[in-house]
């Protein structure tokens, strides 16, 4: 019995110190457009994203509480002076489809930019596009 008093400390100890492990910064962004992130095409709304790895970038919306994961291509290294607000970088690229007789704008996340972190590209456009910048609110957890 005097040995498993000290074994039920040491593990609700373990317990505590797992779950008082901090949660990764959410970052809040209202996106005013449609857009495609992913392979999928997302509404336009609040989104929370967080950097849940170097390959991997999690959207949140808002609204719904929908989540999906978007696979990172490459760390881009932060500039000389690093963001102070998160950002993401969505490639608006023209498009015909599906009339061939309307031009409309198709917007393509391509960069977060997260504060204290280094970029994360997770779309490249070949070809001619414009990028618009979105910011956001930062470190709501």
């Amino acid at each position: 019995m005097k040995r498993l008093v000290p074994i039920a400390f040491v593990t609700l100890a373990l317990v505590f110190a797992v779950g008082a492990a901090p949660a990764p910064a959410q970052n809040i962004f209202k996106v005013p457009f449609e857009f495609e992130a992913g392979g999928k095409k997302l509404p336009k709304g609040d989104y929370s994203i967080t950097a849940t790895s170097d390959q991997q970038v999690t959207l949140r919306q808002e609204s719904t509480g929908k989540e999906i994961q978007v696979a990172v291509l490459r760390k881009l290294a932060q500039a000389a002076s690093p963001v102070a607000e998160p950002q993401l970088l969505f490639d608006a690229v023209g498009n015909f489809e599906p009339s061939y007789t309307e031009y409309y704008t198709v917007y393509i996340l391509a960069e977060v930019w997260l504060p204290g972190q280094d970029g994360l590209e997770v779309h490249t456009t070949k070809g001619a596009h414009q990028t618009k910048v979105v910011k956001g609110e930062a470190g709501k957890k």
